[in-house]
Formats: structure tokens, sequence, C-alpha cells
């Protein structure tokens, strides 16, 4: 199976490749950290195909459309669909085709499909993972950016009296939807993995918030000793 990894794995990156728009928070980098990702709960799950995996993880955003396109929810749809086109033209094996269409579909949270083979599991819980930690925060506000979202609300960031608004505010959308993702994982190790990623966000936000509030983050006794230098 080495081999045969080795073998696709540069085939697939070329595809890959030629695909992508100039979303940062989807691109090239982003397939790879997915990859490795599946990768970790490929060796949990033994007897997942992993040349399925590795497909799906490089090519499931062959169409990928922003997040506030009104047919996001069909761009995982549209993106198996040309992957099996473009991977029937390279002869990729036949009797893949169908594992790799479904773990592609059903990666998006947008599309709402449920996951029904290993494989495809390992792919949702794989790209969901970089959605979460130091990487998933940087992709979280270069999204915001792109969307012209502002960092936070100016006096209420923790939504404490107001509703939480993502679209309206970035800092809102690690409560609205990423601190949700460890729940959401479909195997036990990528649940794991989401759980530390999320720790990163939840201390973040915190710490966010007390400096938009202009609060200093030094302890009594610190004040106390800078006071008297």
């Amino acid at each position: 199976m080495h081999s045969l990894l080795s073998q696709w794995q540069p085939r697939l990156l070329a595809l890959a490749t030629a695909g992508l728009g100039d979303d940062s928070a989807h691109d090239l980098n982003h397939l790879q950290r997915v990859w490795r990702n599946a990768s970790v709960l490929l060796q949990v799950h033994a007897q997942a195909d992993a040349l399925t995996v590795m497909a799906a993880c490089y090519l499931h955003d062959l169409v990928n459309l922003p997040k506030n396109h009104p047919e996001r929810h069909l761009a995982s749809r549209q993106a198996a669909a040309l992957a099996c086109h473009q991977l029937a033209e390279l002869d990729f094996p036949a009797e893949k085709l169908a594992g790799v269409a479904h773990a592609i579909e059903t990666h998006s949270f947008s599309a709402n499909l449920a996951p029904l083979t290993i494989e495809a599991q390992i792919v949702q819980d794989a790209d969901r993972i970089d959605a979460l930690g130091a990487v998933g925060l940087a992709r979280l506000f270069y999204t915001a950016a792109r969307m012209d979202s502002a960092l936070a609300h100016g006096s209420d960031p923790l939504a404490k009296h107001r509703a939480l608004d993502d679209k309206a505010y970035a800092l809102d959308h690690i409560v609205t939807k990423l601190d949700k993702l460890p729940g959401k994982m479909q195997t036990v190790a990528g649940r794991a993995l989401a759980e530390q990623r999320l720790a990163v966000l939840t201390d973040f936000r915190a710490a966010f918030a007390a400096e938009w509030a202009g609060r200093s983050s030094m302890g009594g006794d610190s004040q106390q000793r800078a006071c008297c230098l």
C-alpha cells in the first residue's frame, strides 16, 4: 500500500494544485495538513483504505465556494463529481471511485451529509481538525476578513448580553461552530485530537476578551511590583 500511495500522491497533488483558487484558508497547505491529520487517524483504523482517504483529502476542495455563497451546500457534491471524472481519466482504481466520492461529499459541514464509511469518517474528522488549534484560529480570522466581518462586538465580545452572530463578528465563530466540532467527530482518535486543539481557541477567546476590554493580564502581585519599580 505504501508504494501505491507514493505512486498516486504526486498525481493527486497535481490535480489539486490545478484546481486551487485564491483562498489561502483552502490552499495546498490545507490539503497537506488534512492528509497528515488523516494519516494519524489511519494508524488507529488500519481497516480503512488509505488510498481512498488520501485521494479524498487532496481533492475535497476541488470546488470551493465562499462560505456566504448561496450554493455553498452543493460544493462538496460538485467536487466529488469533478474528482471522480479527473481520477477516471488517470486510470485510478475504478472500484475505489465511489468511496472517494462519498468521502468528498460528506466532508462538508454545509452539506450536512452523514459519512457512512470509515474512510469518509476519517476524511471528515481530518478536515474539521484543521479548523481548530493555532492554524484553525488563523484560518478563522482570514476567512472573516474575506467576508468583511468585524473582529468582535465592541462592548460584548463574549456575547453575554446579546445573540451570537458569527457573520458579523469573527470571535463568535468559536462558540457558534468550532467548539461543537469535537462532539461531532466520527472517530475516537479524531475527538481526542480535536479536544486538544479546541483548548487553544477557548484560551485565546478568553485572553482576547480581556485585552479587548482593556483588562490587564498581570496578577495582583505583579501589578504591585510594577508600581514599586
